[in-house]
């Protein structure tokens, strides 16, 4: 039998009956394949967690991540019972059982070994494990949580690790779209995509799959499927692009308002200054996104723009101003009410003109652009938040992304 992972997030799992459906998936699936079953905690309970944490003011990295961790237990019990009251040889596992060893970075670890032979061992005696996303333990015993997209991230190493055949991803929506049906209704599923195409659109703002599962799986070559739980509807296939038979110039319009700009005036223009401002970001393990130079007039001093996280632009902000003397700028703005617009396909590799649509899109409807960044087969702009739906829909448009 083939070896099959399949991750169901919180709102598949956010109640009794969205288990109990779950459950219905998995012994459907169970009578063709062996399983590995990863899954997040119900929906909200993390975050409570989290509240949890806050209410006490707790910096202490272990205790955080061992509360943080909590919710997945409950999820994975409950699925295991369900399945062995249906027959079903199952067992519930949490991630320092297997052990999915990672390193020391609490809240945000990477994953270092997954123990490949003793999974084979439990899937000897057992048709289906039912395993805890999000969380490892690190080689000095304690739980660690892996951030953000956590739960994608542990199904994606373990379908790895195994050499699984595929590994599912199911969530709330049937597949990936060409830009969120909320802002455009008209919106069409994409049946395939490349793994560079959904890895452009994840990390600039599809929420369908998060970046570091995506790039595990390219880096492994592991057929991905994103699909739902709820309907029985095709998902979306992720897989090599030399799979795909026809490539669209433009298979998406993604948005991002999870971004801060940072804006640094009259640095030193000076060889090593950039190295020297990115890295005491990067010490702090913060994530720089879209950057731009421009030298000023008197050519002595420069100007330097990039985006964050909104949730570390504070913490930026405090490294860059803590380090002022070695930097030597004389000043530092913060903007929170920007966004991201970015339009992604592997066409665009062999095809011009698409900076130019976009462009001119943009400017028809009076849309300012703060920034540009572009790889083979993406470009994106930063802009005025407020502008978010219309340059999304316009973009649709002009690409002629809706269902047909």
């Amino acid at each position: 039998m083939n070896l099959i992972v399949m991750k169901f997030g919180g709102t598949s799992v956010g109640s009794i009956d969205k288990i109990k459906n779950v459950a219905d998936i998995v012994i459907k699936e169970a009578k063709l394949n062996k399983l590995i079953v990863v899954l997040s905690a119900m929906s909200g309970v993390t975050n409570e967690m989290q509240k949890y944490i806050d209410d006490v003011s707790s910096d202490e990295k272990i205790e955080n991540d061992l509360i943080l961790t909590s919710g997945e237990s409950v999820t994975v019990g409950l699925l295991s019972a369900i399945l062995k009251k249906r027959d079903i040889k199952s067992i519930p596992l949490l991630g320092w059982q297997i052990p999915i060893v990672t390193d020391n970075n609490y809240q945000k670890a990477k994953i270092l070994n997954i123990d490949k032979e003793r999974i084979n061992e439990f899937l000897k005696n057992f048709d289906v494990i039912v395993l805890a996303g999000f969380q490892g333990i690190n080689q000095e015993g304690h739980i660690t949580s892996l951030g953000r997209g956590g739960s994608d991230t542990t199904a994606v190493a373990i379908a790895s690790a195994v050499d699984a055949k595929r590994c599912d991803i199911y969530t709330d929506v049937d597949g990936v779209y060409t830009t969120d049906p909320n802002i455009v209704p008209e919106a069409k599923q994409i049946p395939k995509l490349a793994f560079e195409e959904m890895l452009e659109m994840s990390s600039t703002g599809a929420k369908v799959l998060h970046t570091r599962s995506v790039e595990l799986a390219m880096k492994n070559n592991l057929v991905l499927q994103v699909i739902s739980s709820i309907s029985k509807k095709p998902g979306t296939l992720i897989l090599d692009d030399k799979k795909l038979i026809e490539k669209e110039i433009v298979s998406g319009v993604s948005y991002s308002k999870n971004e801060s700009k940072i804006t640094i005036s009259g640095i030193p223009d000076r060889p090593g200054i950039s190295a020297l401002l990115f890295g005491l970001l990067a010490d702090q393990n913060i994530n720089v996104d879209m950057i731009v130079q421009n030298i000023s007039q008197d050519g002595i001093t420069a100007n330097i723009t990039f985006t964050v996280p909104n949730d570390e632009v504070n913490l930026a902000n405090n490294v860059l101003k803590t380090n002022i003397n070695k930097l030597d700028f004389s000043s530092i703005k913060t903007d929170k009410k920007v966004s991201k617009i970015s339009v992604i396909g592997m066409g665009m590799m062999s095809q011009s003109g698409v900076a130019k649509k976009m462009f001119k899109t943009l400017a028809d409807n009076s849309i300012n652009i703060l920034a540009i960044s572009t790889s083979e087969i993406k470009i994106s702009v930063l802009i005025d938040e407020k502008y978010t739906n219309i340059a999304v829909k316009s973009l649709h448009e002009a690409y002629n992304l809706k269902v047909k």
